[in-house]
């Protein structure tokens, strides 16, 4: 069938509805909704015989959805409507929620219902469950809508608030009087819950040392405390710890708020954002093991169940910048020197990674330098993985990943991926070249000719098409939670199988063989040269394409042959 996705950004949502309907053998295009022409261009051009809007934030014409079937992708339950659907589920502590797919119509989520699935709300912040939760949820909805109409027998139900499963119910927008903390009375678990429903966008707004910023991330302390609810009382890796009326919130992300007529503002580690206030707050750190055992905030977590080690990671949008690399690298090589024979990496949930940090890139005094440094501290990292030899090492990818994050997990002798994730394994639209040795790392998994294609056509990848092309080894479905479970079952057999110390053997012979016939500084001089250039040679689009992206000037851009019709993957 002949589909287009009309999306105001080529999100993850937006991405893994497009991966997952061509997995389907659909014919999928997708139009940015920049405008109304825009819309009525990409119907006429590709003559969709169904349109669906995974993620819209503006309305489709009414001469489109009048004329064609438009099917909307909203995230709450039957009868839930309004613009800050997710924001009042995590405001309100829902213990379920859901996803609807209805038709558009001339009232915003009024439209006939076409598929609805419901699923339970984990404690997490609002965007994790985004490309968790609801992004499950989402595309069972879509593919189970698309069904029902190919079939051209179901009736989509009338929106009817006396039905006893309709239990939603229209919200208004939820504004930022309504979110703000009172630091005096809101107990911890409120204060949590103000910040996880507003974690990416749009930040709470409040004060801090006489300036208003926008808090971004909301994570629990176990022991630290204050006298004086609101204050800072200690820093960690980048984050600030404040004080509540009975416990204490950590903080990652900070976010100057804009002044009248002054330059687009976007989030940066809080601790940087503060830098000149935080003279007398002192550096609280955890290590990765003591991490793991406690209900505090902490980037890389490190924990062993028999003859594996665990290094966990998850970072705000998936972007490690340079000192988040290089503590990522301390971290590994202490995990690397543990007794064991198997090393998972990755996070529990969520993104693997995205690579290098542009946010922090952007917000450095020299931008160019910054990239530099970033990326070799990736490239650091990356080699690290690469030349362990006395065990075996596994990239579990539970979530997203792209670029060079994705170079990373392919370090690594293995990578299992839940079958849900999104991978994009190409740099080209931040302009750039890439490193983290992926020359060697990706046509020595899928051969030159696809690592070429997959390099240049910048497409997104479902995790069971990158299985077939050994992009991936291993693929598993479930929630994050079955995922995780299955990750450490399989790990623990790989541990204790016959075939480990023949394996071992083996990847030591292929590695001495490999720097034989090429050196690993050779793949990584090369890939430097190249990088060397997006970010320090005039005229290269790098710096302009991570400020636009920064700084959001432009929605997340689709490669150009997106707007056409694409098969099912080969």
């Amino acid at each position: 069938m002949r589909i287009l996705l009309i999306a105001t950004a080529f999100n993850s949502l937006t991405q893994r509805v497009h991966t997952e309907l061509r997995e389907r053998g659909h014919q999928v295009a997708v139009q940015l909704a920049l405008g109304d022409e825009q819309m009525r261009d990409a119907v006429a051009r590709v003559d969709p015989e169904l349109i669906i809007c995974p993620m819209l934030t503006r309305a489709v014409p009414a001469d489109i959805w009048s004329t064609r079937t438009v099917l909307i992708v909203h995230p709450g339950p039957k009868g839930d409507r309004g613009p800050s659907s997710l924001d009042w589920a995590i405001t309100e502590d829902a213990r379920r929620w859901g996803v609807t797919v209805l038709q558009a119509v001339e009232e915003m989520d009024a439209g006939d219902i076409w598929a609805s699935v419901e699923f339970a709300v984990p404690d997490c912040g609002k965007s994790e469950l985004y490309r968790g939760e609801v992004a499950d949820a989402a595309v069972e909805a879509v593919l189970l809508a698309v069904q029902r109409y190919e079939g051209g027998l179901f009736t989509p139900e009338p929106l009817d608030y006396s039905r006893p499963d309709v239990r939603g119910e229209l919200r208004p927008f939820l504004k930022q009087e309504m979110r703000r903390i009172d630091w005096q009375r809101d107990d911890t678990a409120t204060v949590l819950r103000k910040l996880r429903a507003a974690d990416s966008q749009p930040g709470v707004l409040d004060e801090l040392y006489g300036r208003e910023f926008f808090l971004h991330g909301g994570h629990p302390e176990d022991e630290l405390r204050g006298p004086v609810p609101g204050a800072v009382l200690a820093t960690r890796d980048g984050a600030i710890c404040r004080a509540t009326v009975d416990g204490a919130v950590w903080i990652p992300q900070l976010r100057p708020r804009r002044t009248p007529g002054g330059p687009v503002t976007f989030k940066l580690p809080a601790a940087t954002v503060l830098a000149d206030e935080l003279h007398r707050v002192r550096e609280v750190p955890v290590t990765p093991a003591q991490a793991a055992r406690r209900n505090t905030w902490s980037e890389v977590r490190y924990r062993e169940e028999g003859d594996v080690g665990f290094l966990e990671f998850a970072y705000a949008g998936g972007a490690m910048s340079t000192e988040q690399c290089r503590r990522l690298l301390a971290a590994y090589r202490t995990a690397a020197d543990r007794p064991t024979s198997v090393l998972v990496l990755g996070a529990p949930r969520d993104f693997y990674s995205n690579g290098i940090h542009l946010n922090v890139i952007e917000g450095a005094a020299f931008p160019a330098l910054e990239s530099w440094e970033n990326i070799n501290a990736m490239d650091d990292l990356v080699e690290a993985i690469l030349t362990t030899g006395d065990k075996l090492t596994v990239a579990a990818l539970a979530g997203n990943a792209a670029a060079g994050g994705l170079m990373l997990a392919l370090a690594a002798d293995e990578v299992w991926c839940r079958d849900s994730a999104v991978l994009n394994p190409h740099y080209r639209l931040m302009g750039l070249y890439g490193s983290e040795y992926w020359t060697y790392t990706l046509p020595a998994r899928v051969g030159a000719e696809q690592a070429e294609r997959l390099t240049t056509e910048a497409l997104p990848v479902g995790a069971e098409h990158a299985r077939r092309i050994g992009l991936v080894d291993r693929t598993a479905g479930g929630d994050a939670a079955d995922f995780r479970r299955w990750v450490a079952r399989e790990a623990a057999r790989l541990a204790d199988s016959a075939e480990l110390t023949g394996r071992l053997v083996d990847k030591k012979r292929r590695r001495a063989e490999d720097e034989e016939a090429k050196p690993l500084a050779e793949y990584r001089a090369e890939e430097l040269r190249r990088m060397h250039a997006n970010f320090y040679r005039t005229g290269e689009p790098y710096h302009a394409l991570r400020r636009d992206f920064v700084r959001k000037v432009c929605p997340v851009a689709t490669p150009d042959h997106l707007t056409g019709l694409l098969g099912k993957p080969e």
